[in-house]
C-alpha cells in the first residue's frame, strides 16, 4: 500500500472538518485576503464586550502593538 492511497483511506476527525469547513467560509468571505480577514477579526473583537488579552513575549514585551483604535491589551499571565 503506498502514501496515496493511506491518505485517502485515513480517518477524518468529524470536529477538525468543521473547524476547516468553517474557518474556510470566513476567509472566503474576506475575499481570501489576510489582512482583510485580520481586520474583520479585530473589529468583531472590539464590539465583543470581552476584555483584549495579548501574549507577553518571552522578554516580557507586548508581542504586538494594537491599532489605536483598540483599547490597550491587558496581558495574560
Amino acid at each position: 500500500m503506498n502514501d496515496a492511497h493511506r491518505q485517502d483511506r485515513a480517518w477524518q476527525d468529524p470536529i477538525v472538518a468543521e473547524v476547516r469547513a468553517v474557518r474556510s467560509a470566513l476567509f472566503a468571505a474576506s475575499g481570501n485576503d489576510i489582512r482583510e480577514f485580520c481586520r474583520r477579526l479585530r473589529e468583531k473583537q472590539a464590539v465583543s464586550g470581552h476584555d483584549i488579552l495579548t501574549r507577553v513575549s518571552q522578554s516580557g514585551l507586548q508581542s504586538a502593538t494594537p491599532p489605536s483604535a483598540f483599547p490597550p491589551p491587558r496581558p495574560i499571565g
